[in-house]
């Protein structure tokens, strides 16, 4: 009979960690799992450290390939998936007991059930003095939790830990798999997923402790840089924008030349941007060189209902700014603006 679970966990030499992750979903209080973990050619004892595992855990399934990277192995342990939901995790993270028992008494609550996948709150298993940066990021994915948050910050960066999910397996079947690509895999079938109507919320607990190790792909390699983010996202947050802008003007928020660049990544999917706003007033101009679009005060913000705006700026604190004088303005957030970095 097939588990109402699969867990798909991808590994490459992670010999020093992986029998801790595992050792973390055989503690789960919820037992009707099976667990796929996908070795990608590892070279450093990691096969064997796995077949002790599977030796001691008939719920274990080992796949062993040979090395060709991230997506292919995480797509080879989606289609050797047997459960009606399916929950990811990472060779150096650690469930907490009651992870697989919350998220799937989350989904099948009535209440639930037009959400498609759901997260949790995360542990920082770093250094939060040495990382600051990145448990800074924690804490913000840890203050979003409904569908609503989830969906009106998806642009700005990941609202969510990948390794936390747990997702409805007839969404695989609907709406694609892991796509390999110059982006992050994991935000890339996010955004897509919620492009496609997905709702996305999280059990209000801390439910998986989440490592920040040195050798981490989002830390080296160059398919998670800031830049390959942008590009990649530029795409969605146009389709949203030519969803519920209704063929507004579209203002960006930000002037400076990083936002630029980024706003003509739109462009080439097709939004037409009409100018721009900034709190500099050395930026402010009637047409910004190399543009010839104006740059505007916040003060001078179009009459509402005549454009939509994407906020670009970078900093958390400008962009609670931002959210503030839109929303003074009559501007609603997901309906008149949106912000995306």
């Amino acid at each position: 009979m097939a588990p109402h679970v699969s867990v798909v966990l991808p590994v490459f030499n992670a010999a020093a960690t992986v029998a801790r992750a595992v050792a973390s979903v055989r503690a789960q209080t919820f037992g009707d799992w099976e667990l796929i973990v996908v070795d990608d050619g590892s070279t450093d004892g990691t096969g064997e450290v796995l077949r002790t595992c599977a030796a001691a855990e008939p719920r274990v399934r080992v796949i062993e390939r040979r090395h060709e990277g991230l997506v292919p192995a995480l797509n080879a342990g989606l289609a050797a998936a047997r459960g009606e939901f399916i929950a990811r995790m990472d060779a150096d993270d650690e469930c907490l007991p009651e992870r697989l028992a919350e998220q799937v008494g989350f989904l099948r609550a009535p209440a639930n059930a037009a959400v498609g996948l759901v997260s949790c709150l995360v542990e920082f298993g770093g250094d939060g003095r040495a990382n600051e940066g990145y448990a800074r990021h924690v804490a913000w994915i840890n203050s979003l939790v409904t569908p609503e948050q989830v969906a009106l910050n998806r642009f700005i960066e990941s609202p969510l830990a990948h390794p936390s999910v747990l997702f409805r397996c007839e969404l695989v079947e609907r709406l694609g798999a892991y796509r390999d690509g110059a982006f992050p895999e994991d935000y890339e079938l996010l955004l897509r997923w919620m492009d496609a109507g997905v709702r996305v919320a999280k059990v209000p607990r801390v439910l998986l402790r989440w490592a920040d190790s040195p050798g981490r792909l989002s830390r080296t390699d160059s398919r998670y840089s800031a830049e390959a983010f942008f590009r990649m996202k530029a795409e969605w947050i146009a389709r949203e924008v030519q969803r519920v802008g209704g063929g507004k003007d579209v203002w960006v928020w930000g002037a400076g030349r990083p936002t630029r660049k980024r706003a003509a990544w739109l462009e080439q999917h097709g939004v037409a941007i009409g100018g721009y706003i900034d709190v500099d007033a050395t930026k402010i101009t009637a047409a910004l060189g190399g543009t010839g679009r104006p740059v505007i005060t916040p003060e001078e913000l179009p009459a509402l209902n005549d454009v939509f705006v994407l906020g670009y700026v970078g900093t958390r604190g400008a962009r609670d700014y931002d959210r503030a004088v839109l929303c003074a303005h009559g501007y609603v957030e997901g309906r008149d603006f949106l912000m995306c970095a």
